[in-house]
């Protein structure tokens, strides 16, 4: 059975007396008085049972014992102190590192990070993008904007934004010798798909629309990133399965348009992730604050579908 520990004021005075060597300096280091100290150390020698010092008229001497426990005790606050150091040069340093999917910083982060900037300007900002979940220990990233249902162990999770997805496509698309005027207009046109988590995307609008899944059977391209399915729209490629954070913009600047009024809501969305001991620190709430106002101003201006 595990030893109990002594208590860890008794420790934090012993090791401030054996480094001066007298009750007096210990006790003027520590804002205490010289009696309350010599207390201090006498009750720690009474709990472990084993005298730690001499104590001589003029001077102070440790004992073996103590001269062996200081070595312990000692390297045990270096550890603390060392650790603490660590934990406030993470949170207090000026380099906020941010890590997301690739498609969320090309399409929806980089063209507003510029805003934060602004507000920032004694901020480092540091952007990693990255297909996989953020090793946070490994990465060194402070947080991360990833997609999910928020129930990652162990971090604190702040939903962002909802997730909706629906057809979109070049202004090109609607003119033609089979312009994309219903969505039966699909089965003619060429399917824009994307691998992985959302590889089902198509599925799930047609069956929100009431339309065969089987439309997904003709003509497609597929891709490793959202992000270059949403170009190959923009270039007239054919009809992108798009989510809004990867197309607002697109549609309105007029380089994409949603030529179907239905939209369909997923059970997922964006959620911006922290480790617990990072959560609370300055750089990262201004992150968190910045991009709930950003998102609420971006939710309430609404964007065209048509």
């Amino acid at each position: 059975m595990a030893a109990k520990l002594p208590s860890l004021n008794g420790l934090k005075v012993f090791e401030c007396v054996a480094r001066h060597m007298s009750f007096t300096k210990a006790a003027a280091e520590l804002n205490v008085t010289q009696t309350a100290v010599s207390h201090q150390v006498r009750r720690l020698e009474e709990e472990l049972g084993i005298r730690l010092f001499h104590r001589f008229k003029e001077r102070l001497e440790l004992t073996v014992s103590g001269q062996t426990y200081l070595q312990g005790v000692s390297l045990a606050f270096d550890q603390l102190r060392f650790s603490t150091e660590q934990l406030l040069e993470g949170c207090n340093n000026t380099t906020l590192t941010i890590s997301t999917l690739a498609s969320f910083a090309s399409k929806w982060l980089l063209p507003r990070i510029g805003a934060f900037r602004v507000t920032h300007p004694e901020l480092d900002i540091r952007v990693s993008a990255s297909t996989d979940f953020v090793d946070f220990v490994a990465g060194g990233a402070d947080a991360a904007i990833r997609y999910g249902q928020g129930d990652w162990k162990g971090l604190r999770s702040d939903w962002l934004m909802e997730d909706e997805v629906f057809p979109v496509c070049s202004p090109k698309l609607m003119s033609g010798t089979r312009p994309l005027t219903s969505p039966d207009n699909l089965a003619h046109h060429t399917l824009l798909h994307v691998s992985g988590v959302t590889s089902d995307d198509w599925s799930i609008w047609l069956a929100a629309a009431g339309l065969p899944v089987s439309l997904t059977g003709g003509s497609r391209l597929t891709f490793d990133l959202a992000l270059m399915a949403v170009q190959a729209a923009v270039d007239g490629h054919g009809v992108c399965i798009g989510r809004r954070a990867y197309v607002e913009d697109d549609l309105k600047a007029g380089r994409l348009i949603a030529p179907f009024g239905v939209s369909v809501k997923t059970d997922r969305g964006f959620y911006l992730v922290s480790p617990f001991d990072l959560a609370n620190c300055g750089k990262v709430v201004a992150l968190r604050n910045w991009l709930m106002e950003t998102i609420g101003h971006s939710q309430k201006a609404g964007f065209s579908e048509k």
